[in-house]
């Protein structure tokens, strides 16, 4: 797998970008009180198939035995990431709802994470989804040719932290192009002990800051697959596929 894009990939990567932003706009407005899951990835998969993609998580670690059998991850309030969106998982008023889909076409990949507030919701949820937001906006701000990974690290930590957040250290962002998860990983925090290296022009992250209220701890719920914060406090969750540039980066899913 190439790490550094050439100009074919990254037009393939950028259009294919564009495309899981459009969808997940469109899906956004589905987003509502007494819909469930299942109406979330059933609308999900028809609206990546109907541009000629395969939904990139649907069978994803199927090498395994284990494959998550759908097209979304749906994750609700303490839920951190990789929910399974079930018919009887129905968003309720003051829900806070994460959703991270991915897409492959013409041989690789996109992917991005939203995190939505649902009817009469509490300060406190806004908030979480708003400075998850910023906390990535921070790290991508420090990414440019040059940069280390430690440099994107540090930010996003420093301002999650700031807002009186914790930064999960169990998930991080990945490479990906032709695989969904390819090398580099890319925590969302710093330790002295991770190996730092330098971002170079072309490389393609997935990059994906998940916050918690409380502490940073998360543990696997008994579906093998659903992770969710230790303490039962809140969890927030955004992603976008980007490209290292000479100067910064560009946000890939974006429409």
């Amino acid at each position: 797998m190439n790490i550094i894009k050439t100009s074919r990939e990254i037009k393939i990567m950028r259009e294919n970008g564009k495309i899981l932003a459009s969808i997940v706009s469109d899906l956004e407005k589905k987003v509502k009180v007494g819909v469930s899951g299942k109406e979330l990835d059933d609308f999900a998969e028809e609206q990546i198939r109907s541009y000629s993609a395969v939904p990139s998580f649907k069978n994803y670690g199927e090498e395994s035995g284990d494959p998550f059998p759908y097209t979304i991850c749906f994750s609700l309030n303490e839920e951190v990431v990789h929910g399974f969106p079930t018919e009887k998982k129905i968003i309720q008023d003051g829900d806070l709802v994460k959703i991270d889909i991915g897409l492959k076409k013409n041989g690789y990949h996109a992917d991005m994470a939203r995190t939505f507030c649902v009817g009469e919701v509490s300060q406190e949820k806004k908030d979480i989804m708003k400075y998850v937001c910023k906390s990535l906006l921070a790290g991508l701000k420090a990414i440019k040719d040059g940069a280390k990974m430690s440099d994107y690290s540090k930010a996003v930590q420093k301002y999650a932290e700031s807002k009186g957040y914790s930064v999960v250290r169990d998930l991080v962002g990945h490479g990906i192009g032709q695989e969904l998860h390819e090398s580099p990983q890319i925590p969302n925090y710093f330790g002295k002990h991770f190996y730092d290296f330098e971002l170079k022009a072309g490389m393609t992250l997935a990059l994906e800051p998940m916050i918690n209220e409380g502490t940073f701890g998360v543990k696997v719920a008994s579906d093998g697959w659903t992770y969710v914060t230790n303490d039962g406090q809140l969890s927030a969750h955004w992603e976008n596929t980007i490209l290292v540039t000479k100067n910064g980066c560009e946000i890939l899913t974006s429409v």
